[in-house]
């Protein structure tokens, strides 16, 4: 089994892999954003205690959700990368880990400012998303600081322990961000649907800008090999 996973992640045959993958990814990405954000801001009800800016849930819990499930995912390829040497997908996946947190972090802070009273407040949760941005530029200044890529493979294991703290920190402690999101419990049904949708959306793109970023990587890293410049040479020819 080892062996079929470790030859279809030979750059070569992992670039035509991409290839094939982006454009159907692409555009089920673009359908499902477009239905989630679409339905959710236009056709979902308004909450009763928040009314409109309850809109900003369907940017906003994607983001967190992906920001969390992305470092795992990241986590998991950089110990892939450690004990097996395939080391290209915890970097592909680094910068949108950080975009997803970003965005996380700025639509959070403008759905709490009618309910905390400010933009910004040093709650556990938040504290918590903004140490994992942190850690997401952190490890990509360690890979282009470093040629041992093993540097940014450590700290990502080492800061996996944040995620528990993200997840758990409404619960630990006593702190102004509301609890974790319960898609059956906490939502109604006419928000359930477009959120879901939006989430999906999210996840498709995540995978899609992925992939893309990937293919690049692989072209940069095996720019010498004869594979990579018979193919430069085929694309000029265009």
């Amino acid at each position: 089994m080892w062996k079929v996973l470790h030859q279809w992640a030979k750059p070569e045959r992992l670039y035509q892999i991409c290839g094939w993958c982006l454009p159907g990814l692409a555009l089920a990405a673009a359908i499902t954003l477009l239905l989630g954000w679409v339905w959710g801001f236009g056709f979902a009800p308004p909450d009763y205690q928040q009314g409109d800016s309850v809109r900003i849930m369907y940017l906003h819990v994607p983001a967190a959700m992906g920001s969390m499930g992305i470092y795992v995912a990241m986590a998991i390829a950089a110990f892939i990368g450690l004990v097996w040497q395939m080391k290209m997908a915890d970097l592909a996946v680094a910068a949108m880990g950080a975009v997803f947190t970003f965005i996380a972090l700025v639509t959070g802070s403008a759905w709490g400012k009618p309910m905390w009273g400010a933009w910004w407040v040093w709650d556990a949760r938040l504290t918590s998303e903004l140490v994992l941005l942190f850690l997401y530029l952190g490890v990509m200044a360690l890979y282009h600081a470093f040629d041992d890529r093993r540097i940014a493979g450590i700290l990502i294991l080492v800061g996996v322990v944040n995620i528990p703290i993200i997840h758990f920190s409404v619960q630990w402690w006593n702190t102004l961000h509301q609890g974790s999101t319960d898609m059956q419990q906490t939502i109604d049904p006419s928000m359930r649907t477009p959120l879901r949708w939006a989430i999906v959306g999210y996840l498709l793109l995540f995978i899609t800008v992925t992939l893309m970023r990937l293919r690049t990587l692989i072209l940069f890293q095996e720019r010498k090999r004869p594979w990579a410049i018979a193919l430069a040479h085929k694309e000029r020819r265009r």
